[in-house]
């Protein structure tokens, strides 16, 4: 029996109609993610309030859960919830026999829930009904049923210390009584029977036992017998003997209270193997772990009804290895051996981009804007192939890209470390605007950019993340062959089919139309390409206006372990390549760009000198000498539209 399809209708931050939240789930494995607020909770919370919970948390729909429009109507009236199973089993069948309905011979069941704000005279209460069928006018649940369908919850602020100590209510002794292991282990104690191994009890007839020894412990009975004799044989009336009798409290009470008594009086914690005493230094990541666990083993007994588990957050208190292995577990769990395993279905909200990295793209849900999108084949225009290729690269520096209000998807370090400063320094600092960089190292950029593409945008609806793609337009400038020292020794190039590289005049349609090639492999949707005006990110900043900068910063970045060595200085360094670069001070732009580039072509790291011109440029603007409309006006077109464009929506602009 598995979840198949939700909608849900004015909760919270979701509406009625095309404002309705409508989501099929994949197999297995189902991950929301997105940024805060976006509705994740809120779709785990629908799930809850038609379900249940099998630890019998106090939960029901308040006021503020009926949906209020943003544009300032009123409060709607009606919450609605629709779930509908399919893959179902014969005893699923049969227990909800009077609740399926078919489709093309196959069964499903539907449930509809719905909550319904009423007022009696000054008093306001909240009507909640839920029936089976299409409509929701099929019979209403039994409680058996509803037994069937209850999942297990994991709340995102969990306090496993508490849920796994002894105690009244505690979560441990709820585990351990539906577990099997201790429902079937050993045999009930009969007092008339002498017991002759204790051990071969049940949990219950361990009790029984050691209240029936305690009650006829040779002191309890001294005590009741001097009792009787010395005390209240005085105080009764003739023909009224009053008899005191000493005994365990309950004892003799509901089978299922005395178990659930005796369990009560367990905890669980961890201990290293033979170790009486747990050992110090177990933090919440290790009891998140073990409550996990305990829950599973419960989750695992069951072999009728609805196997669902709800994990808000699992990444709680856990490092990112310990998160990959949560993963790999539950991953396992879903698709490994066993009847058990195979009906487990995990639906989890994460805001954790190690753990989203760790799944698979097809398990992913972005969940954004009160609507649902599913990575799944079936939804984005990414091909078969990709999915392996984005499933071997997509780590957890890519996968923060699922939690951003925009995406700026670069070829290489350069980008990735130089970007983030021009944004701030041009009034676009990324992180306020809620804006990732994502580094795919030159492969990839067009198949990173189509997870964002839907396969059928007029009816699911199209994805609104602005994601810039940036890419070098690989032309070189005439002047730069003979510049790098690429032509052969007569002056002449080698064949097109002997090399790596073109230059501008070697292409017959131009420049636009390479260009608008490189644009056509990745635009499309919410995903623009932004091509690079000329050549490549260094030989562009030096063309666009920051030429001596650029030059500066590679110097600086050719002497950079000798700076770290202390052999030298950064004043002494930008001193000497500030005499140097006053030689290409009257030479064509074109060819003093080229002379800039050809210190990255004989090997100076384009990495570090990114991270020297940021410093440059963070230096001259809290000097005063650089202003963010200066600094504007002296960047490439190319990178300036791609910041505005991805920051356009926390912006509040149309870039």
């Amino acid at each position: 029996m598995r979840l198949a399809e939700i909608e849900i209708e004015n909760f919270r931050r979701f509406g009625a109609g095309d404002q309705a939240f409508r989501f099929a789930f994949p197999e297995g494995i189902t991950a929301l993610v997105g940024e805060n607020d976006s509705g994740k909770t809120a779709v785990v919370d629908a799930i809850r309030l038609v379900l249940g919970t099998r630890g019998q948390e106090y939960f029901r729909v308040q006021d503020t859960d009926f949906h209020q429009p943003l544009d300032g109507g009123g409060t709607r009236p009606e919450i609605r919830i629709t779930l509908r199973f399919d893959q179902l089993s014969v005893g699923d069948r049969g227990a909800f026999l009077e609740h399926l309905t078919y489709f093309e011979g196959e069964p499903y069941f539907i449930l509809q829930w719905r909550a319904s704000a009423a007022s009696h005279g000054s008093r306001r209460f909240i009507n909640v009904e839920c029936r089976s069928g299409v409509m929701g006018d099929g019979p209403s649940l039994e409680a058996a049923n509803k037994v069937l369908l209850c999942t297990t919850y994991l709340r995102p602020l969990r306090d496993a210390d508490q849920a796994l100590s002894a105690g009244r209510g505690s979560r441990l002794a709820q585990i351990l009584q539906q577990t099997t292991e201790v429902t079937t282990a050993g045999v009930d104690f009969d007092p008339a029977v002498p017991v002759q191994d204790p051990a071969k009890l049940s949990v219950l007839g361990i009790g029984d036992f050691a209240n029936n020894l305690l009650e006829r412990q040779a002191g309890v009975i001294n005590a009741r017998t001097r009792l009787n004799s010395e005390f209240l044989a005085k105080l009764s009336f003739e023909g009224d003997l009053l008899n005191g009798a000493i005994s365990v409290s309950g004892a003799r009470g509901d089978r299922a209270a005395r178990l659930r008594a005796l369990l009560e009086k367990l905890e669980l914690d961890l201990r290293n193997e033979d170790a009486a005493d747990p050992p110090p230094g177990r933090g919440l990541g290790s009891n998140n772990l073990l409550f996990m666990a305990s829950e599973l083993l419960l989750l695992s007994q069951d072999s009728e009804g609805y196997a669902g588990l709800l994990i808000e957050e699992p990444e709680a208190h856990l490092h990112p290895q310990r998160q990959h292995l949560l993963i790999e577990f539950l991953k396992s769990r879903v698709s490994g051996g066993g009847t058990h395993h195979n009906r487990l279905q995990v639906i989890l909200t994460t805001h954790s981009p190690s753990l989203a990295s760790s799944l698979q793209l097809a398990s992913l849900v972005l969940v954004r804007g009160g609507k649902a999108f599913a990575m799944g084949p079936d939804h984005t225009l990414l091909e078969r192939d990709d999915y392996s290729f984005l499933e071997r690269f997509l780590d957890a520096t890519k996968a923060n890209l699922f939690f951003a209000r925009g995406v700026i998807i670069v070829e290489g370090d350069a980008e990735n470390i130089l970007l983030p400063t021009l944004a701030r320094l041009i009034g676009r600092d990324l992180a306020r605007h809620g804006v990732s960089v994502v580094n795919v190292g030159g492969t990839g950029l067009g198949r990173y950019g189509r997870i964002f593409q839907r396969r059928n945008p007029d009816q699911a609806g199209m994805l609104d993340v602005p994601v810039a793609c940036i890419a070098d337009l690989d032309l070189m400038p005439d002047c730069a062959p003979a510049i790098l020292g690429l032509e052969l020794a007569d002056g002449s190039r080698p064949p097109l089919n002997k090399r790596q590289w073109r230059s501008v005049s070697e292409l017959p349609n131009g420049p636009e139309a390479h260009r608008a090639q490189i644009e056509a492999r990745m635009a499309g949707q919410s995903v623009r390409a932004f091509v690079a005006d000329h050549w490549t990110l260094e030989y562009d900043l030096a063309l666009a206006g920051l030429s001596r900068q650029v030059w500066l910063a590679a110097a600086l970045a050719a002497a950079d372990s000798r700076i770290h060595s202390k052999k030298t200085t950064v004043p002494d360094v930008v001193r000497r390549a500030g005499r140097q670069f006053r030689s290409l001070a009257t030479r064509p732009a074109d060819e003093r760009a080229t002379e800039v580039y050809a210190r990255f072509h004989s090997g100076v790291s384009k990495a570090v000198a990114a991270q020297y011109l940021a410093m440059l440029l963070d230096r001259a603007a809290a000097r005063g000498r650089l202003s963010a409309a200066t600094l504007r006006g002296s960047l490439p077109s190319y990178l300036v539209r791609a910041i505005d464009y991805a920051s356009s929506q926390a912006a509040g602009t149309d870039a």
